[in-house]
């Protein structure tokens, strides 16, 4: 049985009309025509749906039981057709987003509360991964788009601009290096250090730079977030690097003090990636363009790119 939508939409429109001229002219077809369907629906259901007189219609019980899983069939007919036509135009969706840690702790937070809030039946399923498996994923269609450390990464890849951050140094209150407020690293190679865990773009620079000054860095410990690190640093037991505005949400609860970096490496800029942007589901290229846009009340510190 094959049960017409527009058929089920006349015979609703008769029950509440109580007359059929009046509910052919509600559905927009001939009276002649509406007769015809509502015929070819008691025929396809083999059911009297209505007593008919020189007074008029009068519906039946299987009428009226009829009405009530009509209405019910066609409510989730419409409920399909609204949540497909929100799918394309990006107001519903599953978004799969791939980013580092410095991302993660400053900037996102408060710009996925703020997509969500206008957007409240998006998904956004959120991993944490080092640069370079974030270009690897997108690269490889696991995720919609990243946000990465500018660089090298290879594959056919697009990046956009999307914010800049500052790597500074945070030591324990009381450390000999806590008497400035700017350090080189050259002077801080002579201590011990707090390194986050192997792969990490941070770790990549604090190596870099010991070899090109010549000079062991001594890691001490590795740990895998950066509220470890500000706990192993406020233990004493090393100094560490990590992004200003990370640093900045332990530093009024942990004996730790934050100085300055005189490196060039310091100044570091995090782009979001994705393959191609037309490509993106409407919903992916609408958290895209918020997260990329720069907004009223965005942290101060490490601003936007220009």
């Amino acid at each position: 049985m094959r049960l017409d939508p527009t058929s089920l939409r006349l015979f609703v429109a008769v029950m509440e009309e109580q007359a059929i001229a009046r509910a052919a002219a509600r559905e927009h077809i001939a009276t002649s025509a509406a007769s015809r369907r509502l015929a070819e629906l008691e025929n396809q259901l083999k059911v009297r749906l209505f007593e008919r007189s020189n007074r008029g219609i009068a519906p039946t019980p299987a009428a009226y039981t009829l009405l009530d899983l009509a209405r019910s069939v066609l409510g989730e007919m419409d409920g399909i057709a609204r949540q497909m036509r929100e799918y394309g135009s990006g107001m519903r969706g599953h978004v799969r987003m791939v980013a580092n840690i410095s991302a993660i702790t400053q900037f996102l937070p408060a710009q996925l509360k703020g997509f969500l809030a206008q957007h409240p039946e998006v998904q956004v399923h959120l991993q944490e991964k080092i640069s370079t498996d974030i270009a690897l994923a997108v690269a490889q269609n696991t995720a919609d788009f990243g946000i990465l450390n500018a660089g090298r990464y290879g594959g056919e890849l697009t990046y956009m601009p999307y914010r800049q951050d500052e790597l500074i140094l945070i030591a324990p209150q009381g450390h000999p290096l806590t008497a400035q407020t700017r350090v080189c690293m050259r002077e801080a190679l002579a201590y011990d250090f707090v390194g986050a865990h192997t792969g990490s773009a941070i770790n990549g620079v604090l190596t870099r730079s010991a070899a090109q000054l010549d000079l062991p860095l001594k890691l001490r410990i590795q740990v895998t977030s950066y509220d470890a690190l500000c706990l192993m640093v406020a233990a004493g037991l090393g100094v560490g690097v990590l992004p200003r505005q990370s640093a900045a949400l332990y530093q009024g609860s942990l004996p730790i003090q934050a100085l300055r970096l005189d490196e060039p490496w310091a100044q570091r800029e995090l782009v979001l990636c994705l393959r191609h942007y037309a490509s993106l589901p409407p919903v992916a290229r609408a958290l895209v363009d918020h997260l990329v846009t720069p907004a009223a009340g965005a942290p101060e510190g490490p601003g936007l790119i220009p």
